[in-house]
């Protein structure tokens, strides 16, 4: 069954801020712009899926941390970014007078990659993000019950645009500096 969902190709707060790092990207730029409006829309696909409404609020700091969940890439330089995102992330909102969403954010980013469900509340934020990121780096082999016509819907208007050549490059030169923890964003 196909949820009937209008994509969302526009949020303020997440184009001021990938553009305020857009020279940090370089040629990455629209890889990681797409990557993270796909997780948003996955995010939003899930909700509806399970009748959750998305307050603006709540759309708000899905979108600030997309934005934020694996900047420590290209800001810091490290493919250990899950901490380094999360700080980055701490300080923006604590700057925008957003403290109250500290804790929800930050976990956001940092349980994103866990490999393993983190609850099974589906109205959890933490996990919806979780699952939504892991559509996309799957490229939709993981889809945990979205429609896979949402999916290609969602990819035709944001490509990816190398961001997958992107990660296994980024994945095999971190396995070269650490073979003993290649993968260092990993959790179970």
């Amino acid at each position: 069954m196909t949820v009937a969902t209008q994509i969302t190709t526009h949020i303020a707060t997440l184009e001021t801020l990938l553009q305020q790092w857009r020279p940090s990207f370089g040629p990455d730029y629209v890889a990681y712009r797409n990557h993270v409006y796909r997780v948003i829309n996955h995010c939003i696909v899930y909700a509806e899926k399970n009748n959750i409404t998305l307050s603006h609020d709540t759309l708000e700091i899905i979108a600030i941390a997309a934005a934020f969940h694996d900047i420590g890439i290209w800001l810091d330089n490290t493919f250990d970014y899950l901490q380094p995102s999360a700080q980055r992330a701490n300080n923006y909102l604590v700057r925008e007078g957003k403290g109250g969403w500290v804790e929800i954010v930050t976990s956001m980013i940092n349980e994103h990659h866990k490999v393993t469900s983190f609850s099974s509340n589906k109205k959890d934020l933490v996990e919806m993000f979780r699952q939504a990121d892991w559509i996309d780096v799957s490229m939709g082999v993981l889809c945990f019950g979205i429609p896979w016509t949402n999916i290609r819907e969602i990819r035709k208007i944001f490509p990816y645009e190398g961001f997958h050549k992107k990660l296994i490059q980024l994945t095999f030169a971190h396995s070269l500096k650490a073979p003993l923890n290649p993968l260092p964003m990993f959790k179970w």
